[in-house]
């Protein structure tokens, strides 16, 4: 009886290490879905809005860009602001230009600010999560789509937000965001363009 008792205990330690074995290795996709349900951490919401309505309601979106771990690039919006009203959707653009002597490749992370005005931020598409590569001194135009949920109306807690930052930064590569930790509060790679999109435009 002691050895069956203790083959009992056995089997249900083993159990035990493979369920918290799947629940680590579940954590940052489970982390993701609970981000872009909720817009935690800055998440936008991904697809078309099924209510259009705007309510009446304008809100301005501030666009911002960085690059981080010294990339050679020289990146910025192509519009400061975008006044638009809820439920509609809208075009933007930003653009980079390669500084160095030699091609490189980076890859976009995207965030809006503030946090509780994420879930109604809408991203129909954009160029994020994509390896873009530009040549030397070349230049690229990336275009991007979104809307604002005219849900966010409907919430006292956003009854103060009249403008949203949405914010680009670009990374020499996926595995340098990986090691800065901003993949853990970007938003999923949903309908991004490919790197060689026709709509992302390559200059010289």
């Amino acid at each position: 009886m002691a050895r069956r008792g203790n083959g009992i205990v056995a089997f249900s330690l083993v159990g035990v290490i493979v369920a918290m074995g799947g629940l680590a290795f579940a954590s940052v996709p489970l982390y993701r879905l609970f981000c872009a349900a909720t817009g935690y951490g800055g998440t936008p919401q991904i697809g078309r809005i099924a209510n259009t309505e705007s309510r009446g309601r304008m809100i301005t979106v501030r666009f911002n860009a960085d690059v981080a771990g010294g990339m050679p690039w020289r990146f910025a919006p192509a519009q400061a602001a975008i006044t638009l009203p809820l439920g509609e959707e809208q075009p933007a653009f930003y653009s980079a230009r390669n500084l160095a002597s030699t091609s490189v490749t980076g890859v976009s992370l995207y965030n809006v600010t503030p946090e509780k005005a994420a879930r109604y931020f809408r991203k129909i598409a954009c160029f994020c999560f994509n390896e873009q590569t530009i040549e030397a001194g070349a230049e690229a135009q990336f275009p991007l789509v979104f809307s604002i949920d005219p849900a966010i109306a409907d919430d006292l807690n956003t009854a103060d937000v009249t403008t949203i930052t949405l914010s680009y930064t670009f990374f020499p590569s996926l595995e340098a965001a990986k090691r800065s930790g901003a993949v853990a509060t970007a938003g999923p790679h949903i309908g991004a363009a490919p790197a060689r999109d026709p709509l992302i435009q390559r200059t010289n």
